[in-house]
Order: C-alpha cells, then structure tokens, then sequence
C-alpha cells in the first residue's frame, strides 16, 4: 500500500481511537467518514491495479462499495464483499446518526462509537491481512502496537512510565500502564513502576486476581502481563485518561 494511502488510513484510525478515548462519541468527532473514504481509494486501486495519489470522497459510497461486488472471483472476497459492506454500515452510522435519538437506556452516541471503534480497527487488521499475508491474530495485534496510546495520566521519566491520577488502585494503575505500552510489560517493570513494595505480594492481591477476572493475560513462567480486551475496555470506561 502506498504511503499516500497508508499514512492517512493510520491517522483516521488514531483520530477514532483518540476521540474515542476522551470521550468525544459524536459521529462527526469519531470521523469514521474519513476511514471509510480512504478505505475505498484502497479497495479501488487494489482492484484497478493502480492506485490513486491521494484518497477521494466517492459521489456516492453505497454505489462505490457495490461496484466492487463485480470485480470478479478472482479478487479476494474480503476486498470484493467483506471490508465494502462493512463499510457501507460504518459510513451509515457516521452520516445519519446521533440526532433524533428518543428513549433508551444507553447512551446512543457512545453505543455508536463503539461500533465506529471497532469496525475501524477490524478494517484496518483486515486491510494488514491482505497486504502482508498474515493471519487474523497477527493482524489485530499489528493494529493494537500501530494504535497511539499516549496517555495524558501517565508521565514517562528516565525509562519509566508513572500514572499521575491520584486515588487509583493498584490494579487500575496496573491497567492504565498495560493500556499505554502494548505488547505487554514483565510483572517486575509493573511492580517498579505502580511503587509496589513487594513483588510477591503485587503478584497475589493484583495480577493473579485480574488474571482470574480476564482483565490481563498474566503468564507465570514468563512474568509478561498483557491487557485483555476485557481490561482495555475496563479502562476506557472507568478510568479518566485526562488529568
């Protein structure tokens, strides 16, 4: 994929995921429109053989999306009919939602941008998949480390990350850090950084109890501790990434 593509692609999803983060769930902040335009310019020139220099609004998406229905067998399926229709939702919700919502006990703006969220980031691991032969693990992995997680709360001094809110516990501090540093963290650096006095004692009253509740992957043999999805939106949710 051309950087001229690829650089934008990324962009869109770190504003979602930023926006997302802070709380800013209107439609038109999560621009999930602009995703799904870049998206498209890629789709086209994967199909056309030729890419464009720059990505393009569409005069009409839902058209753009089902003209690559026609591509033929020979390209993917995912390229053909998967990513576009999942598009033409994604484009839907950023157009013509959040306005009109009467009733309900959940917030629609945030219940829409959970899905901008996470259809944003499957499009853009399915879009890794394709272009780097890799499986869907991979590819979602790739997204979390390509993800900008710099949090305002925490503060990074001589090698070592600190948590600046006041007044969390042992294991949101635990969480936020995992959530700032994909790719997981060994249970000492954990233990440095949140001040803990005792590493046995961290281990037994904080990552053996997140374990047992899915909130990280916490592996004994090795010591790396890995924020689950479950813990990722654990924070997102409960815990003000904003000083």
């Amino acid at each position: 994929m051309p950087e001229a593509l690829r650089a934008p692609l990324l962009e869109a999803l770190r504003t979602i995921i930023r926006n997302y983060r802070e709380s800013r769930w209107e439609p038109a902040e999560l621009n999930g429109g602009k995703l799904c335009e870049v998206t498209i310019s890629i789709l086209q020139g994967f199909v056309a053989g030729s890419y464009p220099p720059a990505p393009s609004k569409p005069p009409n998406m839902v058209a753009a999306c089902l003209a690559l229905e026609k591509a033929g067998d020979k390209v993917p399926r995912s390229v053909r009919i998967q990513i576009p229709r999942v598009l033409t939702a994604l484009y839907e919700i950023r157009n013509n939602r959040g306005v009109g919502h009467v009733g309900g006990d959940v917030n629609p703006n945030h219940m829409d941008a959970v899905f901008v969220l996470m259809t944003a980031k499957w499009i853009v691991a399915e879009l890794i998949r394709l272009f780097h032969g890799v499986d869907t693990a991979t590819a979602a992995a790739a997204v979390d480390a390509l993800v900008d997680r710099t949090l305002p709360i925490v503060w990074e001094v001589g090698g070592k990350k600190r948590v600046l809110l006041s007044g969390l516990t042992a294991l949101e501090k635990t969480l936020v850090l995992l959530y700032s540093t994909p790719g997981g963290i060994s249970e000492s650096v954990l233990a440095d950084w949140i001040g803990h006095w005792r590493a046995s004692v961290y281990r037994r009253d904080v990552l053996v109890p997140a374990h047992r509740r899915a909130l990280v992957d916490y592996d004994r043999s090795t010591g790396v501790v890995v924020l689950s999805p479950t813990g990722e939106r654990y924070v997102e949710e409960n815990i003000p990434l904003e000083i």
